[in-house]
C-alpha cells in the first residue's frame, strides 16, 4: 500500500508568486526522486488556499523526500509563505480500512 496524503494550507497574499515558483520546482524535483509515485500542487476554490497531493512507495520514501538536500531549503521557504499551519490527511488505497 502506498503512503499517500493531501495537505491543505493557506499562502500569504504577498508570497503567492514565490510560492508558485517553489511549488513548480518541487514538482520537477520530485519526479526524479526514487520512491515518489505522485507529487502535485493544486489551487483550491477558496482564494489563497492550496493543496499538495503526495504519494510515495512507503513512509521511508516520504521521509527521504523531506531530507534531500535539494528539498530542505525549498520546503523551508514554502513554510515561510504559509499563513498558519497546514492540514495533512492520510489517504488509503481501497483495501480494507487500516483501523478495521
Amino acid at each position: 500500500m502506498a503512503f499517500s496524503f493531501l495537505s491543505r494550507f493557506r499562502i500569504k497574499g504577498e508570497c503567492e508568486d514565490e510560492f508558485l515558483a517553489l511549488a513548480r520546482e518541487m514538482e520537477v524535483l520530485a519526479q526524479q526522486e526514487p520512491g515518489t509515485l505522485h507529487y502535485k500542487f493544486f489551487r483550491l476554490a477558496e482564494p489563497g488556499m492550496f493543496a499538495v497531493h503526495e504519494s510515495f512507495v512507503d513512509q521511508q520514501a516520504d521521509e527521504a523526500h523531506m531530507a534531500y538536500a535539494h528539498n530542505r531549503p525549498l520546503i523551508a521557504r514554502i513554510v515561510d509563505c504559509m499563513d498558519g499551519a497546514y492540514e495533512r490527511e492520510l489517504l488509503f488505497d481501497l483495501e480494507p480500512h487500516p483501523k478495521g
